[in-house]
This record gives structure tokens, C-alpha cells and sequence, in this order.
């Protein structure tokens, strides 16, 4: 017969192992946390510089001169800085989701194995990568709320904007910043570290420009082949729940589709990365 001091002390231990795995994945956030704070001025800088430059030139110098985007109609609902908000920020989201985990990983896979240091903490390594992917959609999901107001102040024309659901716009952006995440820790242990800017060249960009990020998906129908094509860009479903929630007056993808398609990246990809980052660390 059992003592019951001996299985109250075992069945305590799967719930203690999670208190200590929460501490330390709770520990990791902080200290990457702590980390962006110094550097929150350069983060915004690089985060808003590019839809800046987006919006000045298409929706406010590009009016001013006559040269315009879209269709006027329905009240300016299908004006450019109308249609261009949610792929904008999709492609913050995006790009700031791969930054923050395949540019740190390129340095710590480095010769210095700075990895080391953080796969020593009492956590399981496929926590500290699951860490990264978390902390990297935080990111992602601050880029996207410095993306917004720009679009309000820019533009020559008003950009109309209705939020259909805020549920939708919620699920939309968590989902969108987990599998940028994922796409960089996949991105980040299948390179080397010193062909992470080809990379960026190669692959980011041409995803940005063929993501439905200044166009609608369903506008592709006039080149059918690519309108097939795309759909394996994740970023498509990222500019298409995006252009859901906030400007559901313009033609967008059914939301099921969308939501199904970014937990399917999510899993794929962050199985992805998640492979390799055991791979790199322990084999």
C-alpha cells in the first residue's frame, strides 16, 4: 500500500514543473521586454518608416498632383489610403514579426552561441522558442497600432474605416503576428546567419508585394493564374482579415477562410521553426 505523503508529493510535481515553466517563460518576457524599452525609439522609427513613406507619397503627394488610385465612388470608400491601411499594416506585422526573431537568432547562432545562455533556464528549449514567436507578435502587434494613426493624419483624402468586429480585428491581429513570428523563427534556423539579408531580399520582399497588401484579393480575377498562386502567401490572409475588420465596405476574402488560413500557417510554420530551433540548439 502507498504511503500518501509519497503520492501527494508526485502528484504535486507535474503542477509544480508548470509553476517553474511559467516563471521562467514569464522571466524570458521581462527580460526581453526590458531589452525593447531601451530601444523603443529605434523600434518605432523602424516600424513607421515605411508606411510613412507609403502614405506621403500615394495618398498625399500623389492627389495633389492629379495622379490618383482606385475608384472615388460610394462616398471615397474605395480610395487608395482606404484600400492601402490594412495591407499596411499587415506588412508592419509582418515584417516586424520576422525581424525580431531571424535578425536576433543570426547573432546568436553566431559564434558567440549567445543561445546557450537562454536555453539554460528552466524551461523546456522548445519553450524558450515558443518565447520568441510570443514576445515577436507582442512586436508585431505594436507596429500595427503605430501604423494606424498615421493614416489619419496623411492622406489627403479621408480614410474610411469602420470596425466591423472587434473580435474579428482581435483574432485577425493575434493570428497575424503568431505566424510572422513563426515565419522568422522558421527563416532564422533554416539560414545562416550571414545570408539573412538575402533572405529578406529573396523571399520578404516578393511576398510583401504579391500579399494583396495595395490591392484587394478579389481584384485579382483579371490574372486568375496569380489569384491561385497567392493563396499560399500568408500574407494575403493577413492584408485580407485585416481589410475584414477595418474596411469591410471593400471586397475581401469570407473570414472563415481567412481565421482557417492563418491557424493553418501558424501550425505549419511554427512546427517549422520550432524543428529547427531544436535542431540548431541540441543537435
Amino acid at each position: 500500500m502507498s504511503d500518501p505523503k509519497t503520492v501527494r508529493r508526485e502528484s504535486s510535481r507535474p503542477a509544480s514543473a508548470s509553476i517553474l515553466y511559467s516563471r521562467a517563460f514569464w522571466g524570458l518576457m521581462l527580460r526581453d521586454f526590458r531589452v525593447l524599452r531601451r530601444e523603443v525609439g529605434p523600434f518605432a522609427i523602424r516600424v513607421a518608416m515605411n508606411p510613412l513613406l507609403f502614405l506621403f507619397v500615394f495618398t498625399y503627394i500623389f492627389p495633389r498632383i492629379g495622379q490618383s488610385f482606385g475608384n472615388a465612388s460610394a462616398g471615397g470608400a474605395m480610395n487608395f489610403g482606404t484600400v492601402l491601411l490594412p495591407g499596411l499594416m499587415a506588412v508592419a506585422v509582418m515584417f516586424t514579426g520576422i525581424a525580431a526573431v531571424a535578425l536576433p537568432l543570426s547573432s546568436e547562432f553566431g559564434i558567440t552561441r549567445e543561445i546557450d545562455d537562454r536555453v539554460m533556464c528552466p524551461l523546456p528549449v522548445a519553450g524558450v522558442a515558443i518565447e520568441k514567436i510570443c514576445f515577436s507578435a507582442l512586436q508585431s502587434m505594436l507596429s500595427a497600432l503605430i501604423v494606424f494613426p498615421l493614416a489619419y493624419f496623411i492622406p489627403a483624402q479621408p480614410v474610411h474605416v469602420h470596425v466591423s468586429s472587434y473580435l474579428l480585428l482581435g483574432a485577425v491581429l493575434v493570428l497575424a503576428s503568431l505566424v510572422s513570428g513563426a515565419l522568422g523563427m522558421t527563416i532564422g534556423t533554416s539560414v545562416e546567419p550571414r545570408q539573412i539579408g538575402l533572405i529578406f531580399s529573396v523571399v520578404v520582399v516578393p511576398i510583401t508585394f504579391l500579399g494583396c497588401v495595395y490591392y484587394p484579393w478579389a481584384l485579382l480575377y483579371h490574372v486568375r493564374w496569380l489569384q491561385y498562386a497567392v493563396l499560399l502567401n500568408p500574407i494575403v490572409y493577413m492584408s485580407e482579415g485585416l481589410r475584414a475588420a477595418l474596411t469591410p465596405a471593400l471586397p475581401h476574402m469570407p473570414v472563415w477562410l481567412i481565421l482557417g488560413a492563418l491557424v493553418v500557417s501558424l501550425l505549419v510554420l511554427g512546427g517549422a521553426g520550432i524543428r529547427g530551433f531544436l535542431r540548431r540548439v541540441i543537435g
